[in-house]
């Protein structure tokens, strides 16, 4: 079975991506291509990291994962503080729900909304002290979580090889990534 695909639409490219010609010409891919599986595993592999990484912040009682996901953001951002647009942007899980995760997160005062004094119609998202104080005890269990399910199980070689792929699938991780030399 083999798949060809074409896709003609005009739309606007997102931002940072290269535009799209009108018609795209997908490459030949079978159903019995072992790059398929390679993809399959490894979505398979995320989804499962992700589901472990929650169950264990769940198991201590901790902020659930895509809470921990927004403090985290918002903690490294200038003054711990992000536009809606910019926190949906910086966000590394899911963007759906946003903002009842934000809503949630403002009701357990772990954020709270500003007013943003540039632009009446703007508002912040700004991490708490409660908000940290949570986030620094989820960390915790969470990079303990990476630790045992990620950095222990590869050598340093895998993890540079594993940092170096994931630029080339993304270079905007190039700029969250320490310098990979040894």
């Amino acid at each position: 079975m083999c798949v060809v695909m074409s896709v003609s639409e005009n739309t606007a490219p997102v931002e940072g991506t290269a535009p799209v010609p009108e018609t795209v010409a997908v490459a030949e891919v079978s159903a019995e291509d072992w790059r398929l599986a390679a993809w399959r595993s490894f979505l398979r592999t995320h989804n499962q990291l992700l589901r472990q990484l929650e169950h264990q912040l769940q198991a201590h009682g901790k902020i659930a994962l895509g809470g921990y996901d927004v403090l985290v953001q918002l903690a490294e951002a200038p003054d711990n503080r992000l536009r809606m647009s910019e926190l949906a942007e910086a966000v590394l899980l899911s963007r759906s729900g946003l903002t009842r995760l934000v809503d949630r997160l403002q009701k357990d005062g772990l954020v709270e909304r500003q007013p943003d004094p540039g632009d009446a119609r703007g508002m912040y998202t700004v991490l708490t002290g409660k908000g940290r104080d949570s986030l620094r005890d989820a960390s915790r269990v969470h990079l303990a979580g990476v630790s045992d399910l990620v950095l222990t199980r590869l050598s340093e070689a895998e993890l540079r090889q594993l940092q170096a792929l994931m630029v080339k699938l993304d270079p905007a991780a190039a700029t969250d990534a320490p310098d990979m030399a040894g």
